[in-house]
């Protein structure tokens, strides 16, 4: 008794936080596919219990239904590259992000489900380009998102922060030399609205390439969006944060590099649109650390009894919180 005293007198004077938040870390590819996948996933998991954010692994498109992302308050895409989604999953993951589900997108993401509009505009803006595959009717073929186009040979460069008060760049010095792939992509962010936060010092590294599209200027590297772009006209937007970082097995060790993503992440998670940090959303981890819970097991299906139990469990959590939420605000009354 003594000890619930003390831990709700304390609430008079400390900011309340939320549940674990559980974070889906989707790494499926059907293009190229990185080596540092896993050097990536060792990187998160160890890190977990410091930003208090259960980081679960999976490559099963299958965990893509309803069911399956209800209870993730953001699905990280982390170097995934090409179709990994069915056209059940695309419309679940709809459906999660129009219900409050963050986003953040890592490295070659930008090089993902290049044709699924809702996805693109989680990245950025529509572009168009001629298609020549029929060559007595050229097509204009309208594609929607700030997809990766080419990127010169890794080399080193000076990354500039524009936005140091973001979290995923308060750490980061003002000129930030790294060795990485540095993107160009096929329109410009800040078309949708976002806000791009980490440029590249051209004059810092050599680009042969042709650049066919307008990416804006700065060249962007790393952006975010207070309220992501994929969501359907009256759905519940979360935020989306994205970095084109991250190709070497050298950058997922590198202390300034993890700050940047492990910022970008928080940030995320912030967008108070999921249960870890609002009760009433409609998805998120709404109870205790999953402690290493595999999503690859979540069923597909819900019966009636699995759906009472779940009501009933959300039921007990919302009248505790309320009690103690009560009994804390009378303690502060008297402590006053």
């Amino acid at each position: 008794m003594a000890l619930l005293f003390l831990t709700l007198l304390s609430t008079c004077t400390t900011p309340a936080f939320g549940k674990t938040a559980r974070a889906l870390v989707y790494t499926a590819t059907t293009g190229f596919r990185h080596d540092s996948i896993p050097t990536a996933i060792q990187a998160l998991e160890a890190r977990g219990s410091v930003v208090n954010v259960d980081f679960e692994n999976t490559e099963d498109k299958g965990i893509f239904t309803e069911q399956g992302l209800e209870r993730y308050d953001v699905v990280i895409f982390l170097s995934t590259t090409g179709e990994v989604l069915d056209d059940t999953g695309k419309t679940a993951f709809q459906n999660y992000l129009n219900n409050g589900g963050n986003f953040v997108g890592i490295h070659s993401a930008s090089g993902t489900l290049n044709t699924t509009a809702f996805y693109g505009k989680e990245l950025g803006k529509e572009y168009s380009e001629i298609s020549y595959l029929v060559l007595s009717e050229p097509k204009l073929v309208v594609y929607e998102g700030a997809y990766f186009d080419y990127h010169p040979e890794i080399q080193n460069a000076t990354i500039e922060v524009l936005d140091a008060s973001h979290p995923s760049t308060e750490n980061l010095p003002t000129d930030w030399p790294v060795r990485d792939e540095m993107y160009n992509f096929k329109s410009d962010p800040r078309s949708v609205g976002a806000i791009v936060i980490l440029t590249v010092n051209e004059s810092s590294y050599t680009d042969d390439g042709t650049r066919r599209f307008n990416q804006g200027e700065p060249h962007p590297i790393a952006w975010y969006q207070e309220h992501g772009a994929g969501v359907v006209s009256g759905g519940t937007a979360g935020r989306s944060f994205y970095t084109s970082l991250g190709h070497l097995n050298e950058t997922w060790e590198d202390e300034l590099f993890m700050n940047h993503i492990l910022g970008g992440i928080q940030w995320t998670l912030q967008a108070n649109t999921t249960r870890a940090f609002n009760s009433s959303a409609l998805v998120g981890n709404g109870g205790a650390s999953s402690s290493g819970a595999s999503p690859s097991s979540t069923s597909s299906t819900s019966g009636t009894a699995s759906a009472s139990s779940s009501a009933a469990v959300r039921f007990a959590e919302t009248s505790s919180m309320a009690f103690a939420a009560i009994l804390g605000a009378v303690i502060c009354l008297v402590a006053l």
